[in-house]
């Protein structure tokens, strides 16, 4: 399998986050969604460098994709804290 383009993750992010907006997720399945993204993310990797990735996540957190909390948690679980 192919690596993830940090585009992807993003992409992924936005869908969670539109989701929520919605009403169609609650927090307990926005959990359960954000950990099967990121587990997938460990099994096939990341395209691109760290610096990408960390570049990825802080424009979601800045355009309010994702909170200050899901970004720790991103970085530690992905290895890039």
């Amino acid at each position: 399998m192919s690596p993830i383009s940090t585009e992807r993750l993003v992409k992924e992010l936005e869908k969670l986050k539109a989701a929520m907006d919605s009403g169609t997720l609650d927090h307990g399945e926005y959990d359960q969604r954000l950990s099967r993204v990121i587990r997938e993310l460990r099994e096939r990797g990341v395209e691109g460098e760290r610096a990408d990735m960390h570049a990825a996540i802080d424009g979601a957190l800045e355009r309010g994709v994702i909170t200050p909390s899901v970004k720790s948690h991103l970085l530690k679980r992905l290895g890039l804290e």
